[in-house]
């Protein structure tokens, strides 16, 4: 008894995950170094509250992954199996809902000593065939115009369930969850400060620089020496995904990633949202070290106010315009549009506070932890998942300088009437990119509110990122 007793807690460790876990010759130590850097995702979101509703999905999604045989990200497996006596009522009678034929095959004409073996079988709903057992397999039997019997092999595809994750996670395959993202941020937009000083459309214009010298950049690096050795070799569509990171607009890249190259969608993922999260810590260094003081201290004059017809046209007409120019773009840019038309008419306030909270917060919910539980750690621990986190770092930090560079430009052009902080802002990290910032120019000057101005930018650059994530899914898709 005891023997049997010792012998059931030993499979009970050898089967459990923390065996699995602490087993290092077998790679449990890449599960432990993604644990870790979840943990560390986590105090981010939770203790410095870095984006903490896109932080804290994420990290836990990659930490639900991680550990192993939880199952929660397992694929739907498909096998293919051959008919059965079994099988065969539920195929004919059309109830079975797991196991569906794929192809037939002829196994041969049966011979005539052999036709009293076949047999009618009816079926629980009436309906009747004609099958034939040779002693191993059972067929269906199909009789030809000339009488003759032949034997009929019927293949099935059987599909084994796949984990929760797994499942959610086909809205982010599919293109689902970001336009739904686009239009709960559509719904929260408010274009007023882009529609008072128009201007700001050429600093989320310039902002997207980034996004196209990371594009050159990720090229360049397949003629290193070391490329062929480290395995680099990234093609057009992955350089295009990798690129996008560069809008700091996370959906945009899940949607373009999940188009040209879905297998770099973990890291592409992470980086976008991480670099999001971290806008606080990444961009004021670069807003500094491109700015003077003086420049930096520049208060702005108050903005026009916009008319409710103003507000109205606004999305329809970018509607039509991007779409016509760039149809690939059209779920993003038409999404958005759509939640920022629901805002504006003031008609169908209801649909719009839905669109604002409830179905945000849930695709939110979805889209985070599911990208998360993509970053596994056979998939993740790669060196060009090192390459493409710095290359979007090199993205986010060329973007946040071309929109500071191209304010430094409007403030001489101006006579000193633009804070060139304001073009930093021209990255789509809603809000977050308009607040710091509100917050580095404050620094310089208490009485300085940026905040209005800065959006400006800052919703031009969600335009700016799915304009961009069009045009490259329009040359590479």
């Amino acid at each position: 008894m005891w023997q049997e007793f010792g012998s059931a807690l030993s499979d009970l460790w050898t089967e459990s995950g923390l065996a699995r876990l602490l087993n290092f010759s077998g790679g449990g130590w890449k599960n432990l170094i993604m644990i870790g850097i979840a943990c560390v995702l986590l105090y981010l979101a939770i203790k410095k509250q870095f984006e903490p509703l896109l932080l804290l999905p994420i990290a836990f999604g990659m930490l639900l992954v991680n550990l192993p045989l939880g199952g929660i990200m397992d694929p739907q497996k498909n096998s293919l199996v051959a008919f059965s006596d079994s099988e065969l009522t539920q195929y004919v009678d059309g109830t079975y809902e797991q196991v569906y034929p794929v192809y037939e095959e002829e196994a041969g004409t049966i011979g005539q000593q052999y036709l009293s073996y076949i047999q009618k079988t009816t079926t629980d709903g009436g309906k009747e065939c004609l099958t034939f057992n040779d002693g191993y397999n059972t067929y269906l039997v199909r009789m030809d115009s000339e009488g003759n019997a032949h034997a009929i092999r019927v293949y099935w595809q059987h599909f084994d369930q796949g984990g929760l994750l797994w499942y959610l996670y086909q809205g982010v395959k599919f293109g689902i969850y970001p336009p739904l993202i686009f239009l709960g941020i559509g719904a929260m937009t408010d274009f007023g400060p882009l529609l008072s000083n128009p201007k700001s459309f050429l600093l989320g214009a310039a902002a997207q620089l980034g996004i196209f010298v990371t594009y050159f950049g990720a090229r360049c690096l397949n003629l290193l020496p070391v490329a062929e050795a480290w395995g680099i070799n990234f093609t057009q569509k992955q350089a295009a995904s990798i690129a996008i990171i560069g809008g700091a607009d996370g959906p945009t890249a899940i949607y373009l990633t999940s188009k040209l190259a879905p297998e770099l969608l973990g890291a592409i993922a992470i980086a976008a949202y991480s670099y999001m999260a971290l806008v606080p810590i990444i961009q004021p260094p670069i807003m500094r070290a491109l700015t003077t003081k003086k420049e930096r201290s520049v208060v702005m004059t108050q903005l026009r106010e916009v008319s409710k017809t103003e507000k109205i046209l606004f999305p329809i007409l970018v509607t039509v315009i991007c779409v016509l120019l760039l149809p690939s773009a059209a779920p993003l840019i038409g999404m958005l549009m759509l939640g920022n038309l629901m805002r504006e008419s003031g008609v169908v306030d209801r649909i719009s506070k839905t669109a604002q909270n409830e179905l945000m917060n849930i695709v939110t919910i979805f889209l985070g932890v599911t990208v998360g539980a993509t970053a596994n750690a056979n998939s993740f621990l790669k060196p060009t998942t090192i390459l493409i986190i710095c290359l979007g770092l090199i993205a986010f930090s060329m973007g946040t300088a071309g929109g500071v560079l191209l304010g430094k430009l409007m403030y001489v052009l101006t006579g000193g009437k633009v804070n060139p902080l304001i073009g930093s802002a021209g990255v789509s990290a809603v809000p977050m990119a308009a607040r710091v910032s509100q917050k580095v120019g404050q620094q310089e000057n208490p009485s300085n509110f940026l905040l209005m101005h800065a959006m400006g930018p800052n919703v031009a650059g969600v335009i700016g990122s799915a304009v961009a994530a069009g045009v490259l899914l329009t040359l590479f898709g």
